[in-house]
């Protein structure tokens, strides 16, 4: 497989620096809708501005290009002014246009990406301030711990109260604990760890793994489950085909950065299963399906489970030297290459419909779309 540096550098990357570029109110445009239309006017998230931190500090470390460390400043300073709480810590879930906070709550999920995105930076160009911030949300993530069960609390209010809404989306069922957010909590612990060993963080690391083996992987199916009440009690049957290849390789990566010769000698046959139940959801053109969901296979192919399981594959590939997990990376690539990419305007398309149309009714870039799934398989395949 090739291409990936100049799929990395001339399509995704480009389009952020040419066309998401707020030069008027600072750091990144809130919206570029399906249709390619700025909305400048349109609020901004704080899972978009630090995974845009996380992507360009990255391509900068991997790439060596001063442009990318360029916008990764930008990327971090708007983030320090706009999204940083100075009273109560942690970071705010979205700020309007001009930078005024809108929406104060403190989702443990987007802690977890500004963890990220400041571990990286600091990886990147070695900037105390950001490993500061980077510790500081260790701290703060580390407060919402369940100490008694296990597990991290899904969200709170400005000052760290209980909060009645805990949703990380409209899609999401309201309950206290979630895969999605223990997995990006798992992958922003793994950058830290990169940067800064502290007993703690290798402690609280060590439990998270643990808690993806006794409570989020199903052992009967292979799946990761999805919800879960205060008790680890499972909340529905949803399959998330994506989360699945995902946790494969972020749980590979989290142990392997442990150096925990024994939990990785656990996790190796999990991450198998894991893998294989995914490939489940894989469909005849070699793309992968979106969720199962009562009974019913979603077919949209939407472009972050798309670019997830060409790492995750590869990832099995290497780990267990099968060529199976390597031909089904290489086909999730070419289905990229022919339907998920916008040629014409740059980036990727959110989704291809069932029927193989494009889903234009979704942001090309917003909320929840930017640069990290794509940017991030790209930089892993360099890497290899």
């Amino acid at each position: 497989m090739n291409g990936f540096r100049k799929e990395l550098e001339h399509n995704i990357l480009r389009f952020w620096e040419e066309k998401m570029v707020d030069e008027e109110h600072g750091g990144f445009y809130g919206r570029i809708d399906g249709k390619n239309r700025l909305l400048p006017g349109a609020n901004k998230g704080a899972v978009m501005n630090t995974r845009v931190l996380w992507t360009f500090s990255a391509a900068y470390r991997v790439l060596n290009e001063k442009r990318y460390r360029d916008m990764a400043k930008r990327a971090f300073q708007y983030i320090k002014n706009h999204f940083v709480d100075p009273l109560y810590g942690g970071i705010f879930w979205e700020v309007d246009h001009l930078g005024e906070p809108v929406n104060t709550k403190k989702q443990i999920y987007a802690q977890g990406f500004a963890l990220y995105g400041f571990s990286e930076y600091y990886r990147a160009t070695g900037e105390q301030e950001a490993l500061d911030f980077a510790i500081s949300l260790f701290d703060s993530i580390e407060t919402c711990k369940d100490v008694r069960l296990g597990g991290y609390w899904e969200a709170f209010t400005k000052d760290w109260q209980p909060i009645a809404d805990m949703r990380l989306s409209e899609k999401d069922e309201n309950e206290a604990k979630t895969m999605n957010t223990h997995l990006h909590i798992l992958e922003a612990y793994t950058n830290l760890i990169r940067v800064w060993r502290d007993e703690r963080v290798l402690a609280s690391q060590h439990n998270l793994v643990r808690v993806f083996l006794d409570h989020i992987v199903n052992p009967e199916t292979g799946h990761l489950q999805l919800f879960f009440d205060g008790e680890w009690n499972t909340k529905g049957t949803v399959v998330s085909y994506g989360h699945d290849i995902e946790a494969a390789w972020l749980l590979w990566e989290a142990v392997t950065v442990l150096g925990d010769v024994k939990l990785q000698d656990e996790v190796r046959p999990v991450v198998r299963k894991i893998a294989e139940a995914a490939a489940e959801g894989i469909l005849p053109d070699g793309s992968m399906a979106y969720e199962l969901k009562n009974g019913h296979l979603d077919h949209e192919k939407h472009w972050w489970v798309q670019a997830e399981a060409v790492v995750g594959y590869q990832y099995m590939a290497k780990i267990f030297n099968d060529d199976a997990f390597k031909r089904k990376a290489e086909a999730l690539w070419s289905y990229i290459q022919q339907y998920t990419v916008d040629k014409e305007n740059g980036e990727w398309y959110w989704s291809r419909l069932e029927n193989g149309l494009v889903n234009d009714g979704e942001d090309k870039a917003g909320f929840w779309k930017c640069p990290y799934h794509n940017g991030r398989m790209c930089l892993e395949m360099i890497e290899f």
